[in-house]
Protein backbone atom coordinates (compact mmCIF):
# COMPACT_ATOMS: atom_id res chain seq x y z
CA UNK A 1 0.00 0.00 0.00
CA UNK A 2 1.20 3.45 -0.75
CA UNK A 3 0.13 6.80 0.05
CA UNK A 4 -3.44 8.07 -0.78
CA UNK A 5 -3.00 11.90 -1.26
CA UNK A 6 -5.30 14.57 -2.48
CA UNK A 7 -4.30 18.34 -3.23
CA UNK A 8 -6.94 21.07 -3.28
CA UNK A 9 -6.62 25.00 -2.90
CA UNK A 10 -8.74 26.53 -0.94
CA UNK A 11 -9.89 30.36 -0.43
CA UNK A 12 -9.32 32.17 3.18
CA UNK A 13 -13.17 32.14 3.73
CA UNK A 14 -13.66 28.59 3.36
CA UNK A 15 -9.85 27.38 5.46
CA UNK A 16 -11.46 27.06 9.06
CA UNK A 17 -14.63 25.85 7.95
CA UNK A 18 -13.18 22.81 5.82
CA UNK A 19 -10.72 22.42 8.88
CA UNK A 20 -13.51 22.19 11.36
CA UNK A 21 -15.65 19.44 9.23
CA UNK A 22 -12.24 17.27 8.79
CA UNK A 23 -11.77 17.42 12.35
CA UNK A 24 -15.48 16.57 12.69
CA UNK A 25 -14.98 13.75 10.22
CA UNK A 26 -12.26 12.30 12.32
CA UNK A 27 -8.92 13.72 10.84
CA UNK A 28 -5.96 15.51 12.83
CA UNK A 29 -3.35 18.06 11.89
CA UNK A 30 0.04 16.30 10.47
CA UNK A 31 1.79 19.55 9.56
CA UNK A 32 1.47 23.17 8.96
CA UNK A 33 4.23 25.21 7.08
CA UNK A 34 4.56 28.40 4.55
CA UNK A 35 6.09 29.13 1.35
CA UNK A 36 6.94 32.38 0.13
CA UNK A 37 6.83 31.98 -3.78
CA UNK A 38 3.81 31.96 -3.81
CA UNK A 39 3.14 33.40 -0.44
CA UNK A 40 0.84 30.88 1.09
CA UNK A 41 -0.06 28.58 3.88
CA UNK A 42 -0.16 24.69 3.21
CA UNK A 43 -1.66 22.35 5.86
CA UNK A 44 -1.30 18.30 5.71
CA UNK A 45 -4.27 16.58 7.36
CA UNK A 46 -4.81 12.35 7.82
CA UNK A 47 -8.03 11.49 8.13
CA UNK A 48 -8.64 7.77 8.20
CA UNK A 49 -5.85 6.30 5.80
CA UNK A 50 -5.57 9.41 3.35
CA UNK A 51 -3.28 12.96 3.57
CA UNK A 52 -5.38 15.98 2.65
CA UNK A 53 -2.69 18.89 1.55
CA UNK A 54 -4.20 22.24 0.97
CA UNK A 55 -2.95 25.65 -0.22
CA UNK A 56 -3.93 28.81 0.99
CA UNK A 57 -2.75 31.87 -0.85
CA UNK A 58 -1.82 34.77 1.31
CA UNK A 59 -2.58 38.01 -0.72
CA UNK A 60 -1.86 40.53 2.65
CA UNK A 61 -0.07 38.97 5.71
CA UNK A 62 -3.01 37.98 7.63
CA UNK A 63 -4.63 34.07 7.58
CA UNK A 64 -7.16 32.59 9.69
CA UNK A 65 -5.74 30.65 12.60
CA UNK A 66 -5.53 27.66 12.50
CA UNK A 67 -5.42 26.59 16.22
CA UNK A 68 -8.59 27.57 17.13
CA UNK A 69 -9.25 24.36 15.46
CA UNK A 70 -5.86 22.19 15.54
CA UNK A 71 -4.16 23.72 19.34
CA UNK A 72 -0.96 22.26 17.78
CA UNK A 73 -1.12 24.42 15.15
CA UNK A 74 0.03 27.58 17.48
CA UNK A 75 3.82 27.33 17.61
CA UNK A 76 3.67 26.28 13.64
CA UNK A 77 2.44 29.60 13.26
CA UNK A 78 4.93 31.51 14.72
CA UNK A 79 7.79 29.72 13.10
CA UNK A 80 5.58 30.82 9.93
CA UNK A 81 5.04 34.57 11.29
CA UNK A 82 9.21 34.24 11.96
CA UNK A 83 10.29 32.88 8.31
CA UNK A 84 7.95 34.43 6.00
CA UNK A 85 5.86 37.54 7.89
CA UNK A 86 2.32 35.76 7.78
CA UNK A 87 0.41 35.88 10.89
CA UNK A 88 -2.43 34.01 12.41
CA UNK A 89 -3.98 34.54 16.05
CA UNK A 90 -3.22 36.94 18.13
CA UNK A 91 0.48 35.25 19.74
CA UNK A 92 3.01 37.65 18.72
CA UNK A 93 6.05 35.80 20.54
CA UNK A 94 9.21 35.02 18.28
CA UNK A 95 9.75 31.72 17.87
CA UNK A 96 12.81 31.24 15.77
CA UNK A 97 13.89 35.05 15.63
CA UNK A 98 15.18 35.80 19.11
CA UNK A 99 17.08 39.19 18.89
CA UNK A 100 17.79 41.18 22.05
CA UNK A 101 14.52 42.16 23.08
CA UNK A 102 13.23 40.59 26.75
CA UNK A 103 11.17 37.59 26.08
CA UNK A 104 7.50 38.14 27.52
CA UNK A 105 7.10 35.09 29.30
CA UNK A 106 3.91 34.46 30.63
CA UNK A 107 3.61 35.55 34.46
CA UNK A 108 1.82 33.77 37.09
CA UNK A 109 1.03 35.59 40.63
CA UNK A 110 -0.24 34.78 43.84
CA UNK A 111 1.32 34.62 47.56
CA UNK A 112 4.56 31.94 47.54
CA UNK A 113 4.69 32.27 43.74
CA UNK A 114 8.10 32.27 42.21
CA UNK A 115 10.15 31.47 38.85
CA UNK A 116 13.10 29.02 37.96
CA UNK A 117 14.41 29.52 34.80
CA UNK A 118 16.34 26.56 33.62
CA UNK A 119 18.27 26.43 30.39
CA UNK A 120 18.69 27.15 27.27
CA UNK A 121 22.01 26.19 28.58
CA UNK A 122 22.41 22.40 29.69
CA UNK A 123 24.41 20.06 31.22
CA UNK A 124 25.77 17.70 29.08
CA UNK A 125 25.93 17.51 25.12
CA UNK A 126 21.66 18.34 25.16
CA UNK A 127 20.45 20.99 22.20
CA UNK A 128 19.10 23.89 23.92
CA UNK A 129 16.00 25.09 24.94
CA UNK A 130 14.16 27.12 27.95
CA UNK A 131 12.33 26.24 30.16
CA UNK A 132 10.57 28.58 32.71
CA UNK A 133 8.69 27.27 36.25
CA UNK A 134 6.19 29.41 37.98
CA UNK A 135 6.35 27.19 41.31
CA UNK A 136 4.56 27.36 44.80
CA UNK A 137 7.26 25.38 46.85
CA UNK A 138 8.61 22.63 44.74
CA UNK A 139 5.03 22.26 43.02
CA UNK A 140 4.58 23.43 39.47
CA UNK A 141 1.74 25.55 38.43
CA UNK A 142 2.82 26.48 35.30
CA UNK A 143 5.61 25.54 32.72
CA UNK A 144 6.53 27.96 29.51
CA UNK A 145 9.12 26.37 26.94
CA UNK A 146 10.98 28.44 24.71
CA UNK A 147 12.73 26.66 21.73
CA UNK A 148 14.32 27.74 18.50
CA UNK A 149 17.98 28.24 19.54
CA UNK A 150 19.24 25.60 16.78
CA UNK A 151 17.71 26.89 13.78
CA UNK A 152 19.43 26.20 10.87
CA UNK A 153 17.81 27.29 7.99
CA UNK A 154 16.81 23.66 6.84
CA UNK A 155 14.23 24.83 4.62
CA UNK A 156 15.72 27.35 2.86
CA UNK A 157 18.67 25.27 2.05
CA UNK A 158 16.12 22.67 0.65
CA UNK A 159 15.57 25.44 -2.17
CA UNK A 160 18.90 25.27 -3.08
CA UNK A 161 19.64 22.02 -4.12
CA UNK A 162 18.53 19.34 -6.76
CA UNK A 163 16.40 16.61 -5.22
CA UNK A 164 19.13 14.14 -4.91
CA UNK A 165 21.27 16.40 -3.09
CA UNK A 166 18.23 17.12 -0.68
CA UNK A 167 18.07 13.49 -0.32
CA UNK A 168 21.28 13.66 1.89
CA UNK A 169 20.14 16.81 4.28
CA UNK A 170 16.60 15.32 4.91
CA UNK A 171 18.69 12.57 6.48
CA UNK A 172 20.64 15.17 8.79
CA UNK A 173 17.18 17.00 9.97
CA UNK A 174 17.35 14.98 13.25
CA UNK A 175 20.12 12.80 13.64
CA UNK A 176 18.40 10.57 16.31
CA UNK A 177 16.44 9.68 13.34
CA UNK A 178 18.19 9.70 10.26
CA UNK A 179 16.39 6.85 9.16
CA UNK A 180 12.75 8.33 9.15
CA UNK A 181 13.31 11.20 7.68
CA UNK A 182 15.51 9.82 4.96
CA UNK A 183 12.52 6.79 4.10
CA UNK A 184 9.87 9.93 3.97
CA UNK A 185 11.88 12.01 1.92
CA UNK A 186 12.73 9.59 -0.31
CA UNK A 187 8.91 8.02 -0.16
CA UNK A 188 7.67 11.74 -1.24
CA UNK A 189 10.50 11.73 -4.37
CA UNK A 190 9.25 8.40 -4.94
CA UNK A 191 5.77 9.57 -5.20
CA UNK A 192 6.58 12.53 -7.12
CA UNK A 193 8.27 10.47 -10.13
CA UNK A 194 5.49 7.71 -10.44
CA UNK A 195 7.97 5.32 -9.55
CA UNK A 196 7.59 1.93 -7.64
CA UNK A 197 10.34 0.57 -5.65
CA UNK A 198 11.08 -3.25 -5.58
CA UNK A 199 9.91 -5.41 -2.74
CA UNK A 200 13.38 -6.10 -1.34
CA UNK A 201 14.54 -2.04 -0.81
CA UNK A 202 11.06 -1.77 1.22
CA UNK A 203 11.89 -4.56 3.03
CA UNK A 204 15.28 -3.30 4.06
CA UNK A 205 14.26 0.12 4.99
CA UNK A 206 12.24 -1.55 7.48
CA UNK A 207 15.10 -3.42 9.22
CA UNK A 208 16.65 -0.18 9.15
CA UNK A 209 13.64 1.91 10.76
CA UNK A 210 13.36 -0.89 13.31
CA UNK A 211 16.63 -1.11 14.13
CA UNK A 212 16.57 2.73 14.69
CA UNK A 213 13.56 2.23 17.33
CA UNK A 214 15.52 -0.27 19.12
CA UNK A 215 18.63 1.65 19.90
CA UNK A 216 16.79 4.50 20.82
CA UNK A 217 14.31 3.40 23.20
CA UNK A 218 17.58 1.37 24.48
CA UNK A 219 19.23 4.26 25.21
CA UNK A 220 15.79 5.95 26.38
CA UNK A 221 15.58 3.29 29.19
CA UNK A 222 18.94 3.77 30.47
CA UNK A 223 18.71 7.18 30.62
CA UNK A 224 15.04 7.04 32.67
CA UNK A 225 16.62 4.23 35.16
CA UNK A 226 19.10 7.04 35.51
CA UNK A 227 16.71 9.75 36.57
CA UNK A 228 14.87 7.81 38.56
CA UNK A 229 17.65 6.98 40.79
CA UNK A 230 19.10 3.77 39.31
CA UNK A 231 22.26 4.26 37.71
CA UNK A 232 22.53 0.25 36.73
CA UNK A 233 20.22 0.56 34.16
CA UNK A 234 21.93 3.35 32.47
CA UNK A 235 25.06 1.41 32.02
CA UNK A 236 23.07 -1.55 31.35
CA UNK A 237 20.96 -0.13 28.25
CA UNK A 238 23.98 1.97 27.21
CA UNK A 239 25.76 -1.39 26.69
CA UNK A 240 23.01 -2.58 24.97
CA UNK A 241 22.75 0.69 22.89
CA UNK A 242 26.59 0.64 21.90
CA UNK A 243 26.27 -3.00 21.08
CA UNK A 244 23.60 -2.79 18.44
CA UNK A 245 25.57 0.32 16.94
CA UNK A 246 28.67 -1.66 16.66
CA UNK A 247 27.00 -4.76 14.50
CA UNK A 248 24.88 -1.51 12.29
CA UNK A 249 28.54 0.10 11.72
CA UNK A 250 30.19 -3.60 11.13
CA UNK A 251 27.33 -5.04 8.67
CA UNK A 252 25.63 -1.51 7.06
CA UNK A 253 29.21 0.60 7.48
CA UNK A 254 27.27 3.42 9.52
CA UNK A 255 26.73 3.25 13.74
CA UNK A 256 22.94 5.17 12.97
CA UNK A 257 22.80 3.77 9.07
CA UNK A 258 23.07 7.41 7.67
CA UNK A 259 22.57 7.81 3.86
CA UNK A 260 21.83 3.92 3.82
CA UNK A 261 18.13 5.16 2.61
CA UNK A 262 18.08 6.94 -0.99
CA UNK A 263 15.50 7.84 -3.04
CA UNK A 264 15.12 4.45 -5.43
CA UNK A 265 15.67 2.06 -2.39
CA UNK A 266 18.79 1.32 -0.40
CA UNK A 267 22.45 1.39 -0.36
CA UNK A 268 22.94 -1.47 1.99
CA UNK A 269 21.58 -4.83 1.31
CA UNK A 270 22.26 -8.35 3.67
CA UNK A 271 23.66 -11.50 3.24
CA UNK A 272 23.19 -15.16 5.01
CA UNK A 273 26.28 -14.49 6.65
CA UNK A 274 24.67 -10.71 8.18
CA UNK A 275 21.14 -12.24 8.65
CA UNK A 276 22.65 -14.97 11.08
CA UNK A 277 24.46 -12.12 12.71
CA UNK A 278 21.31 -10.09 13.60
CA UNK A 279 19.20 -13.04 14.33
CA UNK A 280 21.93 -14.19 17.43
CA UNK A 281 21.69 -10.23 18.14
CA UNK A 282 18.04 -10.65 18.67
CA UNK A 283 18.43 -13.78 20.43
CA UNK A 284 20.57 -12.26 22.59
CA UNK A 285 19.08 -8.62 23.19
CA UNK A 286 15.79 -9.93 23.94
CA UNK A 287 16.80 -11.88 27.00
CA UNK A 288 18.85 -9.02 28.01
CA UNK A 289 15.84 -6.62 27.99
CA UNK A 290 13.61 -9.15 29.38
CA UNK A 291 16.00 -9.65 32.69
CA UNK A 292 16.23 -5.95 32.60
CA UNK A 293 12.38 -5.03 32.72
CA UNK A 294 12.07 -7.81 35.42
CA UNK A 295 14.47 -5.60 37.46
CA UNK A 296 13.01 -2.05 36.02
CA UNK A 297 9.09 -3.49 37.18
CA UNK A 298 10.34 -4.98 40.34
CA UNK A 299 12.23 -1.95 41.66
CA UNK A 300 10.33 -0.36 44.58
CA UNK A 301 12.30 2.94 44.14
CA UNK A 302 11.95 3.60 40.46
CA UNK A 303 8.16 2.40 40.12
CA UNK A 304 7.47 5.14 43.24
CA UNK A 305 9.44 7.79 40.87
CA UNK A 306 7.56 6.72 37.49
CA UNK A 307 3.78 5.56 38.65
CA UNK A 308 1.24 8.51 38.37
CA UNK A 309 4.29 10.89 37.67
CA UNK A 310 3.82 13.34 34.85
CA UNK A 311 0.20 12.15 33.41
CA UNK A 312 -1.00 13.17 30.29
CA UNK A 313 -4.54 12.03 30.55
CA UNK A 314 -6.03 10.32 27.34
CA UNK A 315 -8.24 13.21 26.52
CA UNK A 316 -6.28 15.88 27.10
CA UNK A 317 -3.95 13.85 24.63
CA UNK A 318 -6.28 13.74 22.45
CA UNK A 319 -7.46 17.49 22.33
CA UNK A 320 -3.30 18.69 21.89
CA UNK A 321 -2.84 16.41 19.25
CA UNK A 322 -0.45 14.39 20.50
CA UNK A 323 1.21 11.15 18.29
CA UNK A 324 3.64 8.28 18.37
CA UNK A 325 4.83 6.67 21.53
CA UNK A 326 3.43 9.59 23.95
CA UNK A 327 0.09 9.59 22.68
CA UNK A 328 -0.13 5.44 22.54
CA UNK A 329 1.32 5.41 26.35
CA UNK A 330 -1.73 7.57 26.94
CA UNK A 331 -4.28 5.14 24.93
CA UNK A 332 -4.42 6.47 21.72
CA UNK A 333 -4.38 3.92 19.23
CA UNK A 334 -1.96 5.41 16.41
CA UNK A 335 0.83 4.18 14.63
CA UNK A 336 1.25 4.48 10.67
CA UNK A 337 2.95 1.12 10.98
CA UNK A 338 -0.06 -0.54 12.23
CA UNK A 339 -2.70 1.90 10.30
CA UNK A 340 -2.29 2.73 7.24
CA UNK A 341 0.25 0.16 7.25
CA UNK A 342 1.73 1.78 4.35
CA UNK A 343 4.44 -0.78 2.42
CA UNK A 344 6.03 -2.98 3.72
CA UNK A 345 4.21 -2.35 7.01
CA UNK A 346 1.19 -4.19 5.20
CA UNK A 347 2.80 -7.45 4.81
CA UNK A 348 5.09 -7.24 8.13
CA UNK A 349 1.67 -6.51 10.02
CA UNK A 350 2.87 -5.02 13.34
CA UNK A 351 1.56 -4.91 16.77
CA UNK A 352 0.18 -2.33 18.26
CA UNK A 353 2.07 -1.40 21.71
CA UNK A 354 -0.28 0.89 23.97
CA UNK A 355 -1.36 1.46 27.81
CA UNK A 356 -3.64 3.77 29.07
CA UNK A 357 -2.39 5.59 32.05
CA UNK A 358 -0.33 7.87 30.21
CA UNK A 359 2.27 8.55 33.03
CA UNK A 360 6.06 8.25 33.39
CA UNK A 361 5.79 4.29 34.05
CA UNK A 362 3.20 3.61 30.61
CA UNK A 363 5.81 5.67 28.41
CA UNK A 364 8.15 2.91 30.28
CA UNK A 365 6.25 0.35 29.45
CA UNK A 366 5.22 1.14 25.72
CA UNK A 367 9.42 1.62 25.09
CA UNK A 368 9.88 -2.22 26.55
CA UNK A 369 6.83 -3.47 24.68
CA UNK A 370 8.18 -1.70 21.06
CA UNK A 371 11.87 -3.46 21.39
CA UNK A 372 9.94 -6.55 21.68
CA UNK A 373 7.89 -6.07 18.30
CA UNK A 374 10.78 -4.99 17.03
CA UNK A 375 12.91 -7.59 17.40
CA UNK A 376 10.17 -9.83 16.20
CA UNK A 377 9.68 -7.47 12.70
CA UNK A 378 13.47 -7.92 12.50
CA UNK A 379 13.56 -11.68 12.61
CA UNK A 380 10.10 -11.66 10.07
CA UNK A 381 12.05 -9.43 7.83
CA UNK A 382 15.36 -11.56 7.75
CA UNK A 383 13.97 -14.58 7.54
CA UNK A 384 11.12 -14.18 4.57
CA UNK A 385 13.16 -11.34 2.89
CA UNK A 386 12.09 -10.83 -1.01
CA UNK A 387 14.81 -11.71 -3.41
CA UNK A 388 15.61 -8.98 -5.97
CA UNK A 389 16.70 -5.64 -6.54
CA UNK A 390 17.46 -3.10 -3.39
CA UNK A 391 17.70 0.11 -5.74
CA UNK A 392 16.63 1.47 -8.69
CA UNK A 393 16.85 4.85 -11.02
CA UNK A 394 14.07 7.14 -10.57
CA UNK A 395 12.45 9.09 -13.04
CA UNK A 396 13.01 12.85 -13.54
CA UNK A 397 9.81 14.30 -11.76
CA UNK A 398 8.25 17.07 -13.93
CA UNK A 399 8.54 20.44 -13.07
CA UNK A 400 5.22 20.60 -10.45
CA UNK A 401 5.38 17.09 -9.19
CA UNK A 402 4.54 16.71 -5.39
CA UNK A 403 4.38 13.83 -3.30
CA UNK A 404 4.53 13.42 0.96
CA UNK A 405 6.20 10.66 3.10
CA UNK A 406 4.52 9.43 5.73
CA UNK A 407 6.76 7.38 8.50
CA UNK A 408 6.59 5.97 11.83
CA UNK A 409 9.93 7.52 13.32
CA UNK A 410 10.72 6.10 16.69
CA UNK A 411 9.27 9.14 18.39
CA UNK A 412 6.33 9.05 16.32
CA UNK A 413 5.32 10.40 12.65
CA UNK A 414 7.85 12.04 10.51
CA UNK A 415 6.36 13.69 7.48
CA UNK A 416 8.18 15.53 4.45
CA UNK A 417 6.35 17.64 1.91
CA UNK A 418 8.08 17.56 -1.32
CA UNK A 419 7.34 19.72 -4.35
CA UNK A 420 9.59 19.56 -7.39
CA UNK A 421 11.39 22.43 -9.51
CA UNK A 422 12.45 23.06 -13.12
CA UNK A 423 15.60 21.35 -13.59
CA UNK A 424 15.47 18.18 -11.35
CA UNK A 425 15.68 20.90 -8.26
CA UNK A 426 13.57 20.81 -4.89
CA UNK A 427 11.08 24.25 -5.34
CA UNK A 428 10.30 23.46 -1.42
CA UNK A 429 10.49 20.56 0.81
CA UNK A 430 8.98 20.54 4.38
CA UNK A 431 10.08 18.19 7.01
CA UNK A 432 8.32 17.78 10.05
CA UNK A 433 8.81 16.12 12.99
CA UNK A 434 6.87 14.81 15.50
CA UNK A 435 8.24 16.93 18.91
CA UNK A 436 5.82 19.95 16.73
CA UNK A 437 2.84 18.20 18.31
CA UNK A 438 4.20 16.90 21.66
CA UNK A 439 6.20 19.37 22.99
CA UNK A 440 2.97 21.46 24.19
CA UNK A 441 2.07 18.04 25.98
CA UNK A 442 5.16 18.12 27.69
CA UNK A 443 3.91 21.40 29.53
CA UNK A 444 0.71 20.12 30.75
CA UNK A 445 2.43 16.18 31.73
CA UNK A 446 4.51 18.39 34.29
CA UNK A 447 1.83 20.27 35.86
CA UNK A 448 1.69 18.88 39.63
CA UNK A 449 4.59 17.37 40.07
CA UNK A 450 7.53 18.21 41.86
CA UNK A 451 10.47 20.26 40.10
CA UNK A 452 13.04 17.43 40.64
CA UNK A 453 10.82 15.13 38.41
CA UNK A 454 10.83 17.49 35.47
CA UNK A 455 13.87 15.75 34.41
CA UNK A 456 12.79 12.37 34.38
CA UNK A 457 9.02 13.73 32.99
CA UNK A 458 10.72 15.04 30.41
CA UNK A 459 13.25 12.15 29.14
CA UNK A 460 10.13 10.19 28.93
CA UNK A 461 8.78 12.24 26.58
CA UNK A 462 12.35 12.82 24.64
CA UNK A 463 11.31 15.52 22.59
CA UNK A 464 13.79 16.63 19.50
CA UNK A 465 15.10 20.37 19.55
CA UNK A 466 16.39 20.74 16.24
CA UNK A 467 13.83 18.64 14.74
CA UNK A 468 11.03 21.64 15.57
CA UNK A 469 13.91 24.44 15.06
CA UNK A 470 13.93 24.20 11.16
Amino acid sequence: MSVVLERHSVEAADWIPLLLSIKADGGRLCALWGSDAPRSVHTLLAVHDRLLWFDLPVNATQYPDVSTVFPAAARMQRAIRDLFGLHAGDDERPWLIHGDAPYPFVQVEGEGVHEIPVGPVHAGIIEPGHFRFSVVGERVLRLEQRLGYVHKGIEKRFESMTLAEGAKLAGRVSGDSTVAFAWAYAMALEQAAGAQLPRRALWLRALALERERIANHLGDLGYLGNDGGLAFGLAQFSRLKEDLLRVNERLFGHRYLMDRIVPGGVTIDIDASGSENLLLEANRLEQEVLALRAIYYDHPGLQDRCINCGRLAPRLAVELGVVGLAARASGIAIDARVFPALAPYDELEPQMCAHRNGDVASRIVVRFEEIFESLRLQRRILSSLPSGEAKIELPEPVEGAFGVGWVEGWRGEVFVALEAGAGSRVRRCHPHDPSWQNWPALEHAVLGNIVPDFPLINKSFNLSYSGADL
